[in-house]
């Protein structure tokens, strides 16, 4: 081959794939301005939105790995690189990956779900897959707590997202049940009287809602009151475990008696 048909094709190969390679040059040019102007405005959004911290740049990296991609596939195809094969390819790939880590990925969207709409944050008290503890992290794919006698739970966001779940810390108030019974034969009006007296003594104890004290049920071994109170949150066992020391050694003193199961056995003998 001379110089001449060297020269030829060349210039041929230019005219034919200049253009194209130049066009796709300047799309990918304009593509990565407009995907960094694109990853601002969503940055900016999650911002504005009180997004979690620790999931904007998860989110930000997404969207932007997911432009990246669109705009090397709209690259390649300006450049007349047949892309069927290669996105077919890349589909039945993220298909293998996705049904190899389908746990994995459950997990990661239940953490994504939680960060999004912040059922419970760092520092509440909740009762979620069999266990009652203090939310310490809130990782992408777990969720940490720490339970009162200081263990620590790791427990998989998957789950945590889609089942049921109390959070003792959402509202500023709780109210507190007590069931307390006292034989049968004491004075019911004196043991209402001795409850209300040691409610009222407790500052903690709210006075609005009021107290309510009334006779719940008439046990095998014991006339029982229901006893609801509403306290601050954070008073909550303060309050149920000392009024229970009160109300037994008040009790004491005043003559009313706190049964225990006992059972009445007549024996009759045949004359």
């Amino acid at each position: 081959m001379n110089p001449e048909e060297i020269i030829e094709q060349l210039t041929q190969m230019t005219l034919l794939y200049g253009p194209k390679l130049l066009g796709a040059i300047a799309v990918w040019i304009i593509g990565g301005w407009i995907i960094k102007a694109i990853g601002s405005g969503v940055r900016s959004a999650l911002t504005k939105g009180k997004t979690d911290p620790s999931l904007m740049p998860f989110l930000t990296g997404m969207v932007n790995g997911l432009l990246r991609v669109m705009l090397i596939i709209t690259a390649l195809g300006m450049l007349g690189i047949e892309m069927t094969s290669f996105i077919a390819i890349l589909g039945a790939a993220g298909l293998a990956v996705g049904l190899a880590l389908s746990g994995t990925l459950q997990n990661f969207a239940g953490g994504v779900m939680i960060l999004i709409f912040k059922p419970f944050k760092i520092g509440d008290v909740i009762d979620a897959q069999g266990y009652v503890g203090s939310v310490a992290e809130i990782q992408i794919f777990n969720t940490i707590m720490k339970t009162p006698d200081n263990k620590t739970i790791i427990i998989p966001n998957g789950g945590l997202s889609t089942s049921s779940m109390i959070n003792y810390s959402t509202e500023a108030t709780r109210r507190v049940d007590w069931t307390i019974g006292i034989a049968y034969g004491d004075d019911v009006d004196k043991a209402r009287e001795v409850i209300k007296r040691l409610c009222d003594d407790d500052a903690r104890i709210l006075k609005d809602p009021e107290v309510f004290i009334a006779v719940s049920a008439l046990a095998d071994s014991s006339v029982n009151f229901a006893v609801r109170a509403w306290v601050n949150a954070a008073d909550y066992w303060g309050v149920y475990f000392e009024l229970n020391e009160k109300v037994y050694k008040t009790f004491e003193s005043e003559g009313l008696n706190i049964p225990y199961p006992q059972m009445d056995v007549h024996l009759h003998k045949d004359a």
